[in-house]
């Protein structure tokens, strides 16, 4: 039986070729740390550093490589901010689809007195109610890891843009394969993961600042950064100042190969891709009894099942075990969405799509849904 992998917003596979090659190039035949060293293989790794940094700057509109910083991935490029920025006094305003890495943070800190607000469900218009004097933040979820809705991000920076108040969006499920613009949506920062829609490996993600937010953040974690070492506290300057420690640098590599990769085959291409899939899919459920496609605003490969009457893990198994079609089932980390979406505590079966599936993956998978539901 094939094995049809369907759960894409969890992580992406397969990768591409290259992001392979460049990961297995560098633990055989670079080895070296970037930065730490005057010798050809550490140059080398730091130029490549220079190029995923580079690269990110041409796929989001962004002209600061230097504030291109390599993070471990989405959730600490998302802490990065949240805690280097809100103090006891302030206040943040974040949008309702949330992952559980902006809303555990937030909820840590509304402990040590920072005030919290959830933005109405797809109502960009209400932020204008909601902001106080004391608002330092908004945070919004480009596209939830649930339903795949879109949250209008660029009508929010507008907003915040007015206020001049800093605007934090999580692509964790829209970077690399939707078109996204810093400059456009008046960005402060935007976090993503490497593993997820950028194609890349696990252990990293990319954050990009801008320099009047970079000022303002405390640095999450300090130590080394092989620049400033005569000093004992950390680096002023950028990307230093928030890259504490050994990069991973494989990871490096591989990202900067995946990054290649989605120039090479277009943005555009992709996105319109796997919206071809998405539409498929949700033309085809869509007059199924016994299920429902959850959300609204979709468009990020992202549909959400609930299957009536029926326990939805049980449901997610069955599709693995008499389909070969893998998929997530429960809360996805995201509880806040769920209540909104009326799916808490049952969650959802999520199916979520990638450049590298097809036509036929999405056909295999309407009709396994057609046959669970007959």
């Amino acid at each position: 039986m094939k094995t049809i992998y369907l759960d894409n917003s969890a992580t992406t596979f397969p990768k591409p070729e290259s992001v392979a090659a460049a990961v297995e190039n560098y633990i055989r035949n670079i080895g070296a740390n970037p930065g730490r060293g005057a010798y050809g293989a550490s140059l080398e790794a730091g130029r490549t550093a220079l190029k995923l940094r580079m690269a990110a700057c041409r796929l989001f509109n962004f002209d600061r490589p230097d504030h291109v910083v390599i993070t471990p991935g989405a959730t600490a490029g998302l802490n990065m901010v949240i805690k280097g920025l809100l103090k006891p006094g302030d206040h943040v305003i974040v949008t309702p689809m949330q992952h559980n890495s902006v809303m555990r943070p937030i909820r840590q800190l509304e402990k040590q007195g920072v005030a919290v607000d959830l933005l109405p469900f797809n109502d960009s218009s209400a932020l204008h109610g909601l902001i106080k004097k004391e608002t330092k933040l908004v945070v919004a979820c480009h596209g939830s890891n649930v339903s795949g809705s879109l949250e209008d991000i660029e009508a929010i920076g507008k907003i915040c843009k007015e206020k001049n108040i800093f605007f934090l969006v999580d692509a964790a499920q829209t970077a690399g394969h939707y078109p996204i613009d810093f400059k456009a949506c008046n960005m402060s920062a935007l976090a993503m993961p490497g593993h997820k829609g950028l194609m890349g490996p696990q252990g990293i993600g990319l954050l990009l600042v801008d320099p009047k937010l970079a000022e303002q953040l405390d640095p999450l974690i300090c130590g080394g950064t092989g620049s400033a070492s005569d000093l004992e506290e950390m680096p002023a300057f950028m990307p230093d100042k928030f890259e504490a420690g050994t990069l991973n640098v494989p990871g490096v590599f591989g990202l900067e190969a995946s990054l290649r990769f989605i120039e090479e085959k277009g943005i555009k291409a992709i996105h319109a891709h796997i919206i071809e899939l998405e539409e498929r899919f949700r033309a085809g459920i869509a007059g199924i009894s016994g299920v429902t496609a959850v959300g609204e605003n979709f468009g990020c490969g992202v549909i959400s099942l609930d299957f009536e009457g029926q326990d939805n893990a049980s449901v997610s198994a069955a599709l693995e075990q008499d389909y070969g079609i893998l998929t997530r089932c429960g809360l996805h980390c995201a509880p806040s969405a769920h209540k909104i979406l009326n799916t808490f505590p049952r969650g959802t079966v999520r199916f979520s799509l990638s450049y590298f599936n097809t036509q036929e993956d999405v056909d295999a998978a309407v009709s396994a849904v057609k046959e669970i539901c007959g």
